[in-house]
């Protein structure tokens, strides 16, 4: 990437129905971002939409040091290869987006999960700086450096970043939080429990119908609601059911994160109808083989989005401690805390700003 203070990163969401571009300089968005079908029956049609849009893009930004944009897995992503994607047939036996990108534009180009990119953005701009800002006004010395990002939509998956660093994984793997096991259904991955399939399923299931008849999810919380009619027990519970399968999947990542949790996705906007659930396992308990229960995490759980809960997260328990032959004594806070928020930037904006964030961390060397 050309030195310089405000370097242009071209990005793209890419899926099996749509593909928006959007040019990010600086950390902030040039222009508009615009929308063309995903054609990806063909990879030759495949390939000649993405290079169309990025060089469309890259003219409106009147030129660009870098491509940086999330993709589906399986894939090899410092290679730029992508494997068999099941919603994209263009894709089999490999194919090597990267470098036929960079032969093609002449710039760096770097790939990664979608899902990592969203946690990045929200780690450099988003929840993460949120939260230490609040506790630094409410004279709290303790700052977070590490954050799981989740999103909740047509699949469920998964993004940590520590110390400023994206865990990437060995085999491009890290945060492959979809196949934790299902709370509810134990020979079943998480997944199947936290997606939109997994809301309409439970709905269906619950409402005696079949599940081609089972509404969206969008249209299942405004059951919920009571906004619209249908059976509101069964809408109730297909997100009590979601809050159930997240909860434990967290509960798992916490044990090993031990940092802030950031939820994005579309099925984020019911987080009324799950999160009381999702916050009731990870307060919950867990028990040792002779029956005698303990807490469930060694943290306490917060939710960031209530105001009280979150007064409550950033007073912490502080306590001084007298140290033989000191006049100052030692303050410590005595609580172990971890705190959930829904996105602060928006699914799409956290992404591209992780893409953006990504490129500039790879000019760096790192």
């Amino acid at each position: 990437m050309t030195p310089g203070p405000a370097p242009t990163v071209l990005t793209l969401d890419a899926g099996g129905t749509t593909l928006t571009f959007q040019a990010l300089r600086g950390g902030q968005v040039l222009g508009e971002a615009f929308t063309i079908p995903s054609r990806c029956e063909d990879l030759e049609i495949f390939l000649e939409d993405v290079t169309t849009g990025f060089s469309r893009l890259r003219e409106d930004a009147h030129g660009c040091d870098a491509i940086s944009f999330g993709f589906p897995g399986p894939a090899d992503y410092p290679a730029g290869i992508i494997g068999d994607l099941w919603n994209m047939p263009a894709f089999r036996g490999g194919v090597p987006l990267g470098p036929i990108l960079h032969d093609h534009f002449g710039v760096p180009v770097h790939i990664n999960n979608d899902a990592d990119l969203f946690t990045l953005g929200e780690a450099v701009h988003g929840l993460l700086p949120e939260v230490n800002a609040h506790l630094e006004s409410a004279g709290n010395p303790k700052r977070y450096r590490h954050l799981l990002g989740l999103t909740f939509g047509t699949g469920f998956g998964g993004g940590i970043v520590v110390d400023g660093r994206p865990l990437l994984g060995d085999n491009s793997g890290g945060a492959e939080i979809w196949l934790m096991r299902h709370k509810r259904i134990p020979e079943c991955y998480a997944e199947e429990g936290i997606s939109i399939r997994a809301v309409r399923r439970v709905y269906a299931e619950c409402a005696g119908i079949p599940f081609d008849e089972s509404p969206e999810p969008r249209l299942i919380a405004a059951i919920a609601h009571g906004r619209l009619r249908g059976h509101r027990e069964a809408a109730l519970e297909a997100w009590k059911s979601l809050g159930e399968v997240a909860g434990e999947a967290i509960a798992c990542a916490l044990t090993l994160v031990d940092g802030l949790v950031v939820i994005g996705g579309g099925l984020s906007a019911a987080s009324d109808l799950f999160m009381p659930t999702l916050m009731g396992v990870l307060n919950g308990t867990i028990r040792k083989q002779d029956g005698r229960e303990l807490p469930r995490l060694v943290q306490r759980v917060y939710d960031l989005d209530r105001p009280l809960e979150r007064e409550a997260f950033l007073q912490g328990s502080p306590q001084s401690i007298p140290v033989p032959g000191r006049t100052v004594p030692l303050v410590w806070d005595a609580t172990k805390r971890s705190g959930v928020g829904r996105t602060r930037l928006g699914t799409s904006r956290a992404t591209a700003l992780g893409a953006y964030e990504f490129a500039l961390w790879k000019a760096g060397g790192r």
